[in-house]
C-alpha cells in the first residue's frame, strides 16, 4: 500500500459516514451548491427551513467566501471536525466553480481535512480529475437505477451542457455519465459509495442489480435508504418503504456489497455527529456550548 492509499484509508476510518465505528467524527456540510441538473421525481429542494432534517435542505446558501470563514469558526468549535462536505442543496458540480473555489480556498488553510462530496454523476466524468486535483478523497454518487426503463420513471429530466433530455434518452445519459465518473475515481483511487432510494413499485426489485453493477466498477458501499414523500413533488403520493422492509433490501445486497446502516439522511448545512446535528444551534448563534 503506498503512502496515498494509506492516507485515504485513513480519513475513510476517520469519516462517519463511510465507517460505522466513527460515530465520535464530525462533518460539516457547506451549502454552497443550489443550481441542480436533474429533476427527480422524488426531491422538493428547500433553501429556508431550519427546522426540517433531509437532503437538500438548507437554511441559506453561502457564497465560497462565507463557507470558508464557517469552517474557520466551526473548525473551532466542533470536536474532531474531520470532514467537509458539499452536499448541495442542489447538486455539487452543476455548481462546479463555487465547489472548486470553496475547496481549494479551504485546503489553503487546512491541510488534512477529509474533502468529501455528494452528486447525481451528470458531471461526474467530466470533473472526476479536477476533484482528484482538489483533494477530494469520497464521492458519494446517486444512483437509483441501472436500466433506462426504469430510470425514466424515476428522472422528469436532465439537463446536459445546453440541452434538455428526458424519458429514457435523459435517463440513458444520466448513467452512461455516472459510470464513467465512478470508474474514473475508483481507478485512481478515490473512494465511492453510493446511494439509493427505494421508490416503491418502481425500483424496489431492482436495487439488487444497481448493487451489482456498482460493485463491478470499484464502489465501496452502498447506502440503501427510504424515499420521503414531500408535498409539491411528483412522488407525494408514492408510499414510504417501512423499516422492514429496507433492512430486508439491504440484507439481500450485502452479500454483493457492504451496506450502510447508520445513515441520517442529512441536511446540506449539516455540521457535528451523525447522532448530533448542531445546524440549528448554527442558525440560533447558540454555539457558546458546543465542544
Amino acid at each position: 500500500m503506498d503512502t496515498r492509499q494509506k492516507i485515504i484509508q485513513m480519513k475513510t476510518e476517520t469519516h462517519p459516514c463511510y465507517t460505522s465505528g466513527a460515530s465520535e467524527y464530525a462533518r460539516i456540510h457547506l451549502p454552497v451548491a443550489p443550481k441542480c441538473n436533474v429533476s427527480c421525481n422524488y426531491c422538493v429542494r428547500k433553501f429556508d427551513c431550519p427546522n426540517e432534517s433531509r437532503p437538500g435542505v438548507t437554511t441559506q446558501v453561502l457564497s465560497p467566501d462565507e463557507a470558508v470563514e464557517r469552517y474557520i469558526q466551526m473548525r473551532s468549535k466542533v470536536h474532531k471536525l474531520t470532514v467537509v462536505g458539499i452536499a448541495g442543496p442542489g447538486d455539487a458540480l452543476a455548481n462546479f466553480p463555487q465547489t472548486a473555489e470553496t475547496l481549494r480556498r479551504i485546503r489553503e488553510i487546512d491541510a488534512d481535512v477529509t474533502f468529501c462530496l455528494s452528486t447525481n454523476g451528470l458531471m461526474l466524468a467530466e470533473y472526476a480529475q479536477q476533484l482528484i486535483d482538489l483533494g477530494v478523497t469520497h464521492v458519494t454518487v446517486t444512483v437509483n437505477a441501472v436500466d433506462p426503463s426504469i430510470g425514466a420513471r424515476i428522472y422528469k429530466y436532465v439537463d446536459y451542457k445546453g440541452r434538455r433530455y428526458s424519458g429514457e434518452k435523459g435517463a440513458a445519459l444520466l448513467l452512461q455519465n455516472q459510470i464513467a465518473g465512478i470508474k474514473y475515481l475508483t481507478t485512481h483511487g478515490v473512494v465511492c459509495k453510493v446511494n439509493i432510494v427505494i421508490l416503491k413499485g418502481i425500483n424496489e426489485k431492482h436495487i439488487i442489480e444497481v448493487a451489482k453493477k456498482v460493485r463491478k466498477i470499484g464502489v465501496s458501499m452502498t447506502n440503501i435508504m427510504k424515499h420521503i414523500p414531500l408535498e409539491g413533488s411528483e412522488f407525494a403520493l408514492l408510499p414510504m418503504a417501512q423499516r422492514e422492509e429496507i433492512h430486508s433490501i439491504r440484507k439481500e445486497c450485502e452479500s454483493i456489497i457492504k451496506q450502510m446502516y447508520h445513515c441520517r439522511q442529512c441536511r446540506s448545512d449539516a455540521v457535528g455527529t451523525l447522532e448530533n446535528d448542531l445546524s440549528n444551534r448554527l442558525h440560533d448563534c447558540k454555539w457558546n456550548d458546543v465542544g
